[in-house]
């Protein structure tokens, strides 16, 4: 006996919902937690070997704010006392500064550049790191 239109489109809707259920259930859980377990205060003597740490593995201080963050969940080190390239200058260690880094990829672009001549959106980024470079200098 055939069945109603409206019957199958019934089944169909249960087998959507408990497929949707079914793949709710399995999903992993994402690499970033919605919500923070709570910005914590560590000593400064803490954050400070930290950062020491963290710049000997060759991170710049822009890279170790996210990375205090994102692991340590220290909001800003400045809330501290002491910014992260105030802490470097302390300690006597030399850092990669914005600056540094521009002009390394500007350096690597122009070597692109020279044996790729046609290569136009290097170009276009090559402008723009020279523009980020400027402002930089400002």
């Amino acid at each position: 006996m055939p069945q109603k239109k409206s019957q199958i489109i019934e089944s169909m809707k249960e087998e959507i919902k408990t497929k949707i259920e079914e793949s709710e259930e399995t999903k992993p859980s994402s690499t970033v937690s919605i919500e923070k377990s709570g910005w914590t205060k560590p000593k400064p003597v803490e954050i400070e070997k930290i950062v020491i740490d963290l710049t000997k593995q060759g991170n710049f201080p822009s890279k170790i704010g996210i990375i205090l963050r994102d692991k340590y969940n220290v909001p800003k080190t400045k809330i501290l006392g002491k910014k992260i390239t105030k802490i470097l200058k302390d300690n006597n260690i030399k850092y990669l500064t914005e600056k540094d880094l521009t002009e390394k990829k500007i350096e690597k672009l122009k070597l692109h550049i020279e044996k790729h001549k046609q290569d136009y959106t290097a170009s276009r980024s090559l402008t723009k790191q020279l523009w980020a470079l400027y402002r930089l200098k400002k």
